[in-house]
């Protein structure tokens, strides 16, 4: 979380684009950053859980992030132009990339956030990469001065249900899919990333590193975990 906000620090004073892909270790829950997770989770089961909790720098809701690779775009708005147009753009880039590997995704239709608990992952909003009605990649976003932050989670595989199984008002909805579900087999890092830095092959962003060392203070402090 801190290497992507000092990302889009970056975006914002250099006019620079940046895109990122890593994986956590340990596994993690992420809550989105105006999240009322004390309402929302079990704060008690996730510390008896010994899971691993960070909030991010964007919105949303609560992501588990094992099996999956996350992606990050770090860019001024002006390279999109505005932040639907970004979302629109990267999730039509994203699923060109699953489409080469053979997964049947397409765009969810225009919609909006639905109240209440529950997974980043339990129902679309509209745009995000489907396969079969069920979201196969969840995002979320901030914006910054002139640049903005776009990030989310692809599922290689596993489940949402830690998400389900911290929250206050447990759920049996499942609302995910994986690329393994989508494919028909296994899908390592490697492959995903792979055909993700193909789709971007034209210049508009770099990957090659990271502009500074961010200290990651913000996000390891339980006061802004569970801030609400």
């Amino acid at each position: 979380m801190a290497i992507d906000e000092a990302l889009m620090a970056d975006a914002n004073r250099s006019g620079r684009a940046w895109l990122r892909f890593y994986c956590w270790s340990p596994p993690c829950l992420s809550l989105g950053r105006n999240e009322p997770a004390l309402a929302r989770y079990d704060r008690e089961k996730i510390d008896r859980l010994n899971v691993a909790v960070v909030r991010r720098p964007t919105g949303g809701r609560a992501v588990w992030h094992d099996q999956e690779v996350t992606y990050a775009v770090a860019a001024p708005l002006a390279t999109f132009g505005s932040l639907g147009a970004a979302y629109r753009a990267i999730h039509e880039r994203l699923a060109a990339a699953l489409r080469r590997l053979g997964a049947p995704v397409e765009l969810a239709a225009p919609g909006r956030a639905l109240p209440g608990n529950g997974s980043c992952f339990a129902a679309p909003v509209g745009g995000e990469i489907l396969v079969g009605g069920r979201k196969l990649v969840g995002s979320a976003q901030v914006q910054r001065g002139r640049a903005f932050l776009q990030h989310g989670s692809i599922l290689l595989d596993g489940s949402q249900d830690v998400v389900r199984a911290v929250g206050r008002r447990p759920s049996a909805v499942r609302g995910e899919t994986t690329v393994r579900e989508a494919l028909g087999r296994p899908v390592t890092f490697g492959e995903i990333t792979g055909a993700l830095r193909e789709a971007w092959d034209d210049a508009t962003v770099t990957s090659l590193r990271v502009p500074s060392r961010p200290s990651p203070a913000v996000f390891a402090d339980p006061v802004w975990t569970w801030r609400r």
